[in-house]
């Protein structure tokens, strides 16, 4: 981190992801600027999905689930070594990324804030366990694509709203991998 949370920024971008400026963080967010992120989704052999919940400490969003990390490029910081760099501060893991598409999307995600965001979707294959940062995630598991699409839609309210936004259209996507075998499965608490 550049320091304190408040003096993180981000890039501001137009519709086709180009460069306008760069905002504080918190700013950002309080004005609904649309601005460059990164998303990652991580997979196993199995094709089982690797979400986290964020810790309740999280200035928003904490203790819901989401995908296996997110993140905003740092000024002069491409996408890439953003998407890398997250993944390892959150929850340890180093691996193999390629990126898949990009989305803007803009939520409300109460208190004042909203994410606004140009992101640029990442995913990975990854088949071990991740060395959690407690600052940033208060648990994690593997879950069955399917299993997942079926919690979000019965109970929305347990995911952060941008992984209910992504997950629609990323489901569709050829990176997404489907189910091979119905398994047991067990909703995040």
């Amino acid at each position: 981190m550049l320091g304190s949370q408040s003096e993180e920024m981000v890039i501001l971008v137009d519709e086709s992801d180009n460069e306008i400026g760069v905002a504080e963080k918190m700013s950002a967010h309080l004005k609904g600027q649309l601005h460059r992120a990164i998303s990652v989704f991580l997979f196993n052999d199995q094709r089982q999905m690797l979400v986290q919940q964020r810790a309740l400490t999280k200035y928003h969003s904490g203790g819901l689930w989401s995908n296996s990390c997110c993140t905003h490029p740092r000024p002069q910081e491409a996408v890439m070594d953003a998407a890398k760099r997250r993944l390892w501060e959150e929850m340890g893991i180093e691996c193999d990324l390629e990126k898949a598409f990009v989305f803007t999307y803009n939520v409300d995600l109460g208190g004042g804030l909203a994410e606004h965001e140009y992101d640029h979707i990442f995913v990975g294959r990854f088949n071990a366990e991740p060395n959690l940062n407690a600052e940033e995630v208060g648990a994690w598991k593997w879950i069955d694509t399917d299993a997942l699409l079926q919690d979000v839609e019965k109970h929305p309210e347990r995911y952060t709203a941008w992984f209910r936004v992504l997950l629609a259209p990323f489901s569709k996507h050829p990176q997404f991998p489907k189910s091979v075998v119905q398994t047991a499965y067990t909703a995040p608490a």
